[in-house]
Formats: C-alpha cells, sequence, structure tokens
C-alpha cells in the first residue's frame, strides 16, 4: 500500500519536528516536506501535491483559511487537516468554506492526530467535538435568527442511527462493524443520506441532521471516538 504523503505547516519549528517523529513511526506515512508559514505551504503543496496537508490557521505571509483556499485551487486532490489552538467558531467556517476537510486542536491526543489523518485521506471529514458543538451550536442560533423552518429530509430508521454514530466521528469501517453491516452497505447509505439531504460530504450532513433534529449534542462525544483506529 502506497504510503499517505504528508507536509507540515506551522511557524514554530519544535512543533513540526516533534510532528514529523511522531508520522514518521506510522509505517503507512511519510512526511515529504515542512513550511514555516502559510505562503510557503502553499508553494509546496503545488510542487509535491501532498495527499495530506496538516497545517495551523495563525501564520505568518497568509492565514491557515487562504492557504487552504489556495492549496485546494492548486492540488484539489490534497486534503487539509488543521491541527490548532483556536477553536473560534469564524475559524471553523472559514476553514471549512475554504475547501478544510478536517480540524483538530492542539489538545488532540497523538492517536488521534494519526487516526484522523487516515479518516481526510480515506474521504472522511474530521472535526474535534469541541469545534462540533461550537459549530452546531452556531447554526441553531443563526436558524433561530433567520426564522428558518424548513421541511425535513425523509430519513429512514437506519439512516438516522447512522448519521448519528458520523456525528460521533465514526469512521465506515466502524460504523459497519458497530451494526454488523458490510462496508458497501454503510457507503450506500451515506450516499442516500448525502443525497436527501442535498449535501455533499459527513459534515455539511451532521449540521443539517442537527438543524433538521436528527442529531442533537449528546450525539456528541467529549472526545473524538473512532479516528485512533487503524483506517484503509
Amino acid at each position: 500500500m502506497a504510503k499517505i504523503r504528508i507536509i507540515i505547516t506551522d511557524d514554530h519549528a519544535v512543533l513540526r519536528e516533534g510532528m514529523r517523529q511522531l508520522l514518521e513511526q506510522e509505517k503507512d506515512m511519510e512526511v515529504i516536506g515542512e513550511a514555516n508559514d502559510g505562503e510557503e505551504a502553499v508553494k509546496l503543496a503545488s510542487k509535491l501535491k501532498p495527499d495530506v496537508a496538516l497545517m495551523d490557521i495563525v501564520m505568518p505571509k497568509l492565514s491557515g483559511v487562504e492557504a487552504t483556499k489556495l492549496i485546494k485551487k492548486a492540488s484539489p486532490a490534497t486534503c487539509v487537516l488543521v491541527l490548532t489552538a483556536y477553536s473560534d467558531i469564524r475559524y471553523i467556517l472559514g476553514l471549512l468554506e475554504a475547501g478544510a476537510s478536517g480540524y483538530l486542536l492542539k489538545s488532540a491526543r497523538s492517536n488521534e492526530i494519526v487516526g484522523a489523518i487516515r479518516a481526510v485521506r480515506a474521504g472522511e471529514s474530521v472535526l474535534d467535538s469541541l469545534a462540533t458543538r461550537k459549530l452546531l451550536e452556531r447554526v441553531v442560533t443563526l436558524a433561530r435568527e433567520a426564522g428558518e423552518d424548513r421541511a425535513k429530509a425523509q430519513l429512514s430508521p437506519r439512516e438516522i442511527e447512522i448519521l448519528r454514530l458520523a456525528a460521533r466521528g465514526m469512521s465506515n469501517r466502524d460504523i459497519a462493524a458497530k451494526l454488523e453491516l458490510s462496508m458497501r452497505t454503510v457507503k450506500a447509505h451515506l450516499s442516500n443520506i448525502f443525497n436527501k439531504m442535498r449535501c455533499s460530504c459527513r459534515t455539511e450532513a451532521i449540521v443539517k441532521g442537527f438543524r433538521e433534529g436528527y442529531v442533537s449534542l449528546e450525539d456528541i462525544p467529549q472526545g473524538i471516538e473512532g479516528y485512533d483506529k487503524e483506517r484503509v
């Protein structure tokens, strides 16, 4: 199996060095470059076309949000995973809109970071539980302020169950194991959920599911469940 090719961007050399040491212990990962700021990250991503770009938000020359936009434009296949100390809702929304695949706080455990990299490489969305809660709370507030009253997508009981497990941060494999289903069946259910809710990814489906009452804050764990496991 080909290794996951990663670039690390952070303006703190010690953090980059520690992250490189952590990731290079994994047999399926290799760090192919490091950047000290957002501008350098864009140049590296454009040149090296990494599978995953791991980076901070607040950086010299170019912010994580702007860097994400440019990286996705230069290398659409590169997944951007943000690792930061900031959990401000403005950053979260800005990064998701810019095309980031995931958002973790620097307080995350090392196995959570490793698992999250595998997750975004496999096409899944990753959000820190605190970030998810803030995002969902903001969605509800905005909906109330706007007086939204939208018709709910008609999800089946099984689809609701899978959506709630996805909100807990569980991978397709984890969901399949828990519900004793095949991976193919889980993917088919998620595809149906996306179609019914008119969304394109897990994060968007979770947000809409929360707004429509299918997902509640009780479904979001205090820690990131599922991202510390081996992934395809």
